[in-house]
Order: structure tokens, then sequence, then C-alpha cells
């Protein structure tokens, strides 16, 4: 396995040696211990009053996150290659099995029927009855490998819509180009055993998250904007997709009114669908989901909690955070940062990727970067 990449911070006498420890067990079915909430400078995160952050678990890379139906969260991962499953035991440290290595960026997990559904670049996988198996898991079986391989934002955040199809993402072959519309830039579905795959929806650069409101079960997703327009050009987008065949601008329109400067001419903003919301430009807005518990306050019932993973290409950085997008009657209204502090100054420790609301409604946080699962929670006064 390659060695992990850890932040500058981390990478400092004992706090480093306890990260690189929490690693060391990788191969699939070994148990990895999880490590002390110490290693991590969690107390440098602000929430608003009343929420607390913890550290849940380390392990490497982790991305999207799915809960199995008795309770084992599961993480997939990008660069490691790794499919984690995580007991959660009250009382005692988080164990983490790996549960698949060796994968072409499986960021992907969704659960359904008792098996565990894993993307790489080009298929998805199927993992039956995993949670009677952690410690040795099954053979995958292959649902479909009719997606493109491509480097090029060929990670794939995928999930189960309420109409029972899995959802997956093609992203752009590229940072801007003109691609075949039926393989590239779109978002698909197909039944859970991988046929009648179709595009859902195009002009979608990449996104890496999405979720359906509870009421109306329409489909809202996170897409990243295109890139060397400059530091503030184009904002990232939240979609929200009220039916099929929709399409949302790329690469001619981005952020609902910015003309691509290269292909912008062959098409008006006004034949696409503009975002719910625009984002921070270059923030890198990854897993969104719909908060559906009660442990938080009335407010942020049924709003929409954004990883923002954090920008690469800016001369000031940005992200590093989760945000939250506030909606009334189907539209969004506001959006602010909800918890901060992954980056302090110019210097980045932490780089959220995914959120997951828990049965008791406390709000996981996936860190790729720093290696950790966080659980956060309200416990002031309502």
């Amino acid at each position: 396995m390659a060695p992990a990449v850890y932040p500058d911070s981390i990478k400092r006498g004992s706090l480093r040696r306890r990260a690189l420890r929490c690693f060391a067990l990788a191969v699939v079915g070994a148990a990895v211990p999880a490590c002390a909430q110490t290693t991590l400078p969690i107390d440098r995160i602000s929430l608003p009053p009343g929420f607390k952050i913890e550290v849940l678990a380390r392990l490497e890379n982790p991305r999207e996150m799915v809960l199995g139906s008795e309770g084992t969260l599961f993480a997939g991962s990008m660069r490691a290659g790794n499919v984690y499953a995580i007991k959660l035991q009250p009382g005692a440290p988080a164990r983490v099995t790996t549960v698949a290595s060796g994968l072409d960026r499986p960021i992907g997990v969704a659960f359904r029927g008792g098996a565990l559904y894993v993307s790489a670049t080009d298929r998805v996988l199927r993992f039956d009855d995993i949670e009677h198996r952690l410690d040795s898991p099954p053979q995958p079986v292959l649902v479909n490998k009719n997606f493109p391989n491509s480097a090029g934002h060929g990670g794939k955040f995928i999930a189960f819509g309420p109409d029972g199809k899995l959802y997956v993402p093609s992203g752009a072959p590229c940072n801007i180009c003109e691609p075949d519309p039926d393989r590239y830039a779109n978002l698909m579905r197909m039944n859970p055993d991988g046929t009648a795959l179709e595009v859902f929806a195009r002009g979608i650069r990449n996104t890496v998250g999405f979720d359906w409101d509870p009421d109306t079960h329409d489909i809202w997703f996170t897409d990243n904007g295109r890139d060397m327009l400059g530091d503030d050009l184009p904002p990232d987008e939240l979609n929200h997709a009220a039916r099929a065949g929709m399409h949302f601008g790329y690469p001619y329109c981005h952020a609902g009114t910015i003309a691509d400067p290269e292909y912008g001419g062959k098409h008006s903003c006004a034949e696409f669908t503009a975002p719910a919301q625009n984002l921070g430009p270059h923030v890198a807005s990854l897993g969104m989901r719909f908060y559906t518990g009660t442990q938080f306050p009335a407010d942020y019932r049924k709003q929409i909690f954004i990883a923002e993973h954090g920008s690469w290409n800016r001369s000031r950085k940005i992200g590093y955070r989760v945000s939250v997008v506030r909606l009334e009657r189907g539209r969004a209204v506001s959006y602010q940062p909800f918890a901060t502090g992954w980056l302090e100054g110019q210097q980045a420790w932490g780089r959220p990727a995914d959120v997951l609301v828990m049965p008791d409604g406390s709000l996981l946080v996936s860190d790729d970067y720093a290696g950790a699962i966080y659980r956060i929670s309200y416990a002031g006064p309502r």
C-alpha cells in the first residue's frame, strides 16, 4: 500500500507518530485500531453555540459514508484505494476493518438489501451480506462496468434514490472541454442489478455529492466549477433537479450567468437550468445531505449540510469547512458556514469530504486529509 500523505500540521513529533500508527494495518479483513482524540486539534474547530465535535474514528483517506442496516458505518476512499467498515461501540473506540483494498478510487459507497455497493473509476461493485462477513469479506460481484475509465473526475459518489435506482455520476474528463454528453459530465442512474443504465441529467462538470429532499423526493447535488478563470470565477454550484432530462450548463455556462470563454458562444445561459444556490468559488463542494434528524435545533431540520473540501488553485485558500444552505418552500435562501477551523490562515490541517446524518441525529463528517471521521452533536438549549 502506498504511504499516506498527511498535512503539515500532523508531520510533527509525536502527533505524526500517533497518526501513522492509525493506518498501520490496512490489509483486507484487518482491524485498524482507533486513535486517541488528542491526535487532532479539534479544539480549533468553531461551531454554533450548543454544538460539540469529537473524533469518532481514525482511518486513511475516508470519503463517502453510508450506514448499513445493522449499524455498520462504511466509508470509501480515493488515493488509498480502500473501503472500510467501522463498528461503533458505545464506551469503546470504534473498530475499523478494511473490507476491500487495491481499488481504483473507490470514493462511493451505497447500501441496499444487505449489500454494500462500491464505485471504482469505471465500474460499480457489490459486496453481498457484508455486515455478517466483515472479517472475511466476500468477493465482489460486478454490477456494471460501462463507465468511462477517465483519470479526470473519475471518482464517483453514489447513492440510491427514492425510486430504488442507483445514481452514479460521470464527471468531465478535463477542466473544460465538450465531451460526449452521453458518457461524461452527467448524472446516470440504473437498476440495482446494473441494468437499464440511463442518463438522468447533463451539463454537470463533476458532482461529488447528492441527496433527495425528504418531502418532495427531488434530487439536489453539488457541482465543482471549472478552474483557470481566476480566484473568484466561477462559483461552485448547488443544483436542484425536479425531473429527469435537465441540463445544468457545462461546458457552455457556469453558475447560471457566466458564459464560458471557450464554449459559451455556442449556447445562451438561458437555455440551461440555473443553480439553486451559488457556493464559494473553488471551495470544492463535495458530499451533501439533508438534515433529517431531530437532535439539532428545529431551524436545521430539512436543511442542507455541505462538506467543502477546500480550494487548491486560489491565491488565498477558502473552503475547508462544513456549510449549511437553508431552504424555504423548496428554494435556497441562504448559504452560511457551520463548522470552520480546518483552515488556519493559509495552512489546512483537515479537509471535509462528506457528511452523514446518524439515527440519533448527530452529523458525521469525513476528513480524507487528516484521516478521520468526526461526530458533531448538539447538547445546548432547544
